[in-house]
């Protein structure tokens, strides 16, 4: 294992009607990350939350989900992060989009 080493978390904040060239949103973000070099990419589905126009989006038994908030992760190199913001920034049309300092701890990949 490799000493801890510094990187950012790239979280994406947004809805899961949201679309980007006819794709699903979290599809070709996740593609885009991909294609771009990063290490990887996560999406989680919320069950309840809202946004900036205060709309709540819930998942109830009784209820299909409507447009569920969705979560994308990805933690990379800062540098890796940063080229691709004005790939992300064209994709996001609404949603917000955070990044953090972490300090990895493992990652069991060889090459990163």
């Amino acid at each position: 294992m490799k000493s801890p080493q510094d990187a950012e978390l790239l979280r994406i904040f947004f809805g899961e009607k949201d679309r980007y060239q006819g794709k699903p949103l979290a599809e070709a973000v996740v593609e885009a990350a991909r294609v771009s070099g990063l290490a990887g990419a996560t999406v989680l589905k919320g069950l309840l939350g809202f946004g900036a126009h205060s709309h709540m989006h819930s998942a109830k038994i009784l209820r299909i989900s409507e447009d569920l908030p969705l979560i994308i992760e990805i933690v990379d190199q800062a540098d890796k992060i940063e080229n691709f913001l004005p790939q992300l920034d064209d994709m996001l049309q609404e949603g917000m989009v955070t990044i953090e300092k972490v300090r990895v701890y493992a990652c069991r990949k060889a090459d990163w």
